[in-house]
């Protein structure tokens, strides 16, 4: 189960344009859903976002992922 763990956040994130935004609408810690992400990132071996002080940003391989992701999460949400 540990495959799908990291995508809401990082749909959020995306969502939202920027993590605090995305810990805000999930309710969580900014670094939870940073944290999560990030080993996202790892498992896939790739940057999904562009990070710098003040943004964040879909890389080329984060656009496509988000494509995909948040299909996923839309049938996760209608589900429940």
């Amino acid at each position: 189960m540990d495959r799908f763990d990291g995508i809401v956040e990082f749909v959020a994130v995306a969502e939202a344009n920027g993590v605090s935004a995305a810990a805000k609408l999930l309710g969580c810690s900014t670094s939870h859903v940073s944290r999560q992400v990030a080993r996202l990132e790892k498992r896939l071996g790739c940057a999904l976002l562009a990070r710098s002080t003040r943004l964040v940003t879909l890389t080329e391989n984060g656009s496509a992922y988000y494509q995909q992701a948040r299909g996923l999460v839309v049938g996760l949400q209608q589900a429940n």
